[in-house]
């Protein structure tokens, strides 16, 4: 959902016009006191324009928990290769992925900072960002920041070289990549930062961080770390923590299994869950997610810890072991790591389901992303299933169950797409082009008629081929053949972005 379709949705709901600060808050807005309501709450008006999140104008905005959030700054740690991903980031960043037809993963912690009216955004990058980069311009452009009060930005923050020991490297990992840029924390206009809270770029969920940063307050904690409660035939593939009966974390393992496992249980009711759940899910797992006072990031990467490179494995349990008070915060929604190419998919197809885990439109925390202008789906003479078909889509005389069909895909007739993801396109080929491509034994971008395709996942611009039967019906596990622009990875085919695919070709 882009800027422009959110002020739509929010001015069809309500009768009069709602604040973008306020409508993410989800607060119980009224009529304004003309109409005869009293103890009406201040309202922002805004004018926005239809290139990304980019507000123009601020008449009044409500103090409360906006202005408590101006003393948060969220880290988005976007910079890792990706590998478990590949060969969807052969030429992208892991949150630039495309992810429910019209979304890319970086949307998700971003609309979340937004919805929780976190105004003050970093982005790690490393590897592949040009997209990434590209895609953060265009969405979420502040201006001068007034809606926040001149407070509010996106900054990227790429993997530089700077003089002195160590400043010709890379990053070496989650808190290195803090590390290098902890002088900013000091900087003038984060002076009412009192936390920061790091984030990953490859998760799905919908969570208000101020709720988070607010625990964490609460408890006066060093660090606070976001958990979910986890059953045992789950638990051993996460890191799990133990706590005490305040939810402080004193004891951590890394993928436990047998007696170690259970060794790790805990009475996850302390944490808020009832009884009965409690007992289903003992265990606490990490989300990877964490808010740290300030001071104490800064000292714990420069001072106490500055050869340690990673928040997970390294800084979180020594500062636990020493003393530091390092708090649990629970999570009981849906969250799931898009780390490996099965999550991915799995993932992207349950969007389809009826009801989904996970719905990117929310009245009240709606996810964003750019705005692309682009004309409704067409949809003739077709069977469509359990199915999220994205805006510029043509789709003929053709069958797609169980799938997501991304931007501006182009689906021929007698076509069959079942349990598939097809990502979808960044341009439209003209008739002439088509025909042109056609005469000369070429393949048009897109899905050729008569075409068969399942258990696969089809990326950016491909060209697939009249004909075509791309199943992996023989269940190869593992499979690279990137000459030719295919990878199977745990059973899933991978159709690489550009590939051609001839005619008649069978997978």
């Amino acid at each position: 959902m882009s800027a422009v379709m959110f002020a739509q949705s929010a001015s069809a709901c309500r009768a009069t016009p709602v604040g973008r600060k306020d409508f993410f808050k989800g607060q119980n807005l009224r009529a304004s006191a003309s109409r005869g309501v009293a103890k009406p709450k201040p309202i922002v008006f805004t004018a926005v324009k239809a290139s990304g999140v980019n507000v123009e104008e601020v008449i009044s905005q409500a103090p409360s928990a906006v202005s408590n959030s101006k003393t948060v700054a969220a880290v988005i740690l976007g910079g890792g290769a990706g590998t478990r991903l590949y060969p969807l980031t052969k030429q992208r960043a892991k949150p630039a992925v495309p992810i429910g037809g019209a979304y890319r993963l970086i949307d998700v912690p971003m609309s979340n900072c937004l919805n929780s009216g976190i105004s003050k955004m970093y982005i790690l990058t490393q590897f592949n960002s040009v997209s990434l980069n590209r895609h953060l311009a265009r969405t979420y452009n502040f201006g001068n920041g007034i809606m926040y009060g001149g407070n509010g930005f996106v900054e990227v923050l790429a993997a530089t070289q700077t003089p002195g020991l160590g400043g010709k490297e890379w990053f070496q990992g989650t808190a290195d990549a803090v590390r290098q840029y902890s002088w900013l924390f000091e900087d003038m206009k984060n002076k009412d930062v009192t936390d920061i809270i790091i984030l990953s770029g490859d998760h799905l969920y919908r969570m208000d961080y101020m709720a988070f940063v607010a625990k964490h307050r609460e408890v006066g904690a060093d660090i606070t770390i976001g958990c979910l409660p986890m059953d045992g035939e789950r638990a051993s593939d996460f890191g799990l923590m133990k706590i005490d009966d305040t939810g402080k974390i004193f004891e951590f393992a890394e993928k436990p299994e047998g007696d170690a496992l259970l060794g790790m249980r805990v009475d996850t009711a302390v944490l808020g869950l009832d009884a009965e759940t409690a007992k289903e899910k003992p265990y606490i797992a990490s989300m990877g997610i964490y808010v740290f006072k300030k001071s104490s990031l800064v000292d714990l990467l420069n001072s106490a810890y500055p050869d340690d490179n990673d928040f997970g494995s390294e800084i979180i349990p020594r500062a636990a072991n020493d003393g530091r008070h390092v708090q649990a915060y629970l999570f009981n929604d849906y969250w799931e790591d898009i780390g490996t190419i099965k999550s991915f998919f799995e993932a992207n197809l349950n969007l389809a389901k009826n009801p989904p885990q996970f719905e990117f439109y929310d009245a009240k925390a709606p996810i964003y992303t750019s705005p692309r202008f682009l004309p409704p789906a067409k949809i003739v003479k077709c069977h469509v299933k359990d199915a999220i078909i994205s805006h510029g889509c043509s789709l003929a005389d053709c069958t797609v169950e169980d799938a997501i069909v991304g931007l501006r895909s182009q689906v021929g007739s007698k076509c069959v797409i079942k349990h598939a993801m097809i990502i979808g396109a960044d341009y439209y080929e003209s008739d002439e082009d088509k025909a042109k491509l056609l005469e000369t034994g070429g393949v048009p971008v897109g899905i050729g008629a008569g075409s068969v395709i399942s258990n696969a996942i089809i990326d950016k611009n491909a060209r697939i081929g009249k004909n075509c039967v791309i199943t992996n019906e023989k269940g190869v596990q593992d499979f690279v053949d990137e000459e030719n622009g295919v990878y199977i990875r745990s059973g899933i085919v991978v159709i690489l972005r550009n590939a051609t695919i001839p005619d008649g070709t069978t997978i």
